[in-house]
């Protein structure tokens, strides 16, 4: 049961993507000529109107294939006949949809269980915290110029920025703002360094308008997640080996259910949507990469076209994204090797 979740969920935030660039493909009348769940050999197709429909063996990944989008066509209704515009639309067009469902998840889950915020419930005597004269009942407003609205945001920066030897805490006490230096101090009992701040988890719930607003919020917690994740991959802060494919992925969900179903259905119905909420959020983000085969790597050559005046040779475009494509494929095994290693 929980691994036909896991790639349940996993194939909805994939076709969800497709099915952006699919709307925006139709949107400016370009020819979808299969519309496809998966890799690998076709289990099932069917065809509707002038577009295949596939179901793939493996439910990992999927593909809009329109005219002309790798190969030269004379259709009037070809990608490569379009304006510069019209192609943007279509090739970002997945990422947003995967940036508009995060959003849609997040309004479901903040509604099922509010926020936890971040007021402070106590602080660690000998700590950071209470040395800087943070006390209960502080709301912390920012850390070092980043705006924080729940509490998990403040974990994550400070494990993001664990390097750091001090943080500038912007805070809240009896509606007025203050700011204030604060040291973290190194527990060798948790074995990394610490704030000194105890937060128990409060949920609060929220108005309809508190919903939407926190949504945005939460979209924006992940995507900075992602981006600083990446960032730390770039500098060799994390490797290679701690990166997660569909395999890992599944295992996370299918962990997050074991864990979740002796609380209940709610619990496991709210754990599994902040995993889809962190899925779609940073398969929006990976896609915006710029690199080749990779939709913010076909956005760089709009804009390129854009700035050169005139469009590149279409075979050298294709060999660019055949590479860019092999690449990722490659890491692709890297990855799902290393994550059935840790399954071993």
């Amino acid at each position: 049961m929980k691994i036909i979740l896991a790639i349940l969920i996993f194939s909805f935030i994939i076709i969800f993507h497709e099915l952006g660039h699919f709307l925006f493909a139709k949107k400016c009348n370009v020819k979808v000529n299969e519309f496809t769940l998966g890799l690998g050999p076709t289990v099932v197709s069917w065809g509707k109107g002038e577009t295949k429909y596939c179901l793939k063996l493996l439910p990992f990944g999927g593909s809009c294939v329109m005219e002309g989008e790798d190969e030269e066509s004379d259709s009037e209704r070809a990608f490569n006949k379009k304006s510069k515009w019209e192609r943007f639309q279509i090739v970002f067009g997945g990422p947003l949809f995967n940036f508009i469902l995060a959003y849609i998840l997040s309004v479901i889950y903040i509604s099922a269980i509010g926020i936890n915020d971040t007021t402070i419930t106590d602080v660690m005597e000998g700590y950071g915290a209470y040395e800087a004269g943070l006390e209960a009942g502080d709301e912390i407003i920012s850390i070092n110029g980043y705006r924080v609205h729940f509490y998990n945001e403040i974990s994550i920066y400070t494990f993001l920025h664990s390097n750091e030897d001090s943080y500038q805490i912007v805070y809240k006490r009896d509606g007025e703002k203050y700011t204030t230096t604060l040291k973290p101090i190194y527990s060798e009992e948790a074995g990394r360094k610490l704030l000194g701040i105890t937060k128990e988890s409060e949920y609060k719930k929220l108005s309809p308008i508190g919903v939407l607003e926190y949504s945005v919020y939460e979209i924006k917690y992940q995507i900075y997640t992602t981006i600083s994740s990446l960032r730390l991959l770039f500098t060799g802060e994390v490797s290679v080996s701690e990166m997660s494919g569909p395999v890992g992925v599944v295992t996370v969900i299918s962990d997050v259910y074991d864990q979740s179903v002796s609380s209940g259905a709610f619990y496991v119905f709210v754990n599994l949507l902040s995993i889809a909420i962190l899925l779609s959020a940073n398969l929006g983000v990976m896609n915006l990469l710029p690199f080749p085969a990779l939709d913010g790597g076909r956005i760089v050559l709009i804009i390129l076209e854009a700035i050169r005046g005139k469009k590149m040779k279409s075979e050298i475009e294709n060999g660019i994204n055949l590479v860019g494509f092999g690449l990722l494929m490659l890491l692709m095994i890297v990855v799902m090797y290393n994550d059935i290693a840790k399954l071993m």
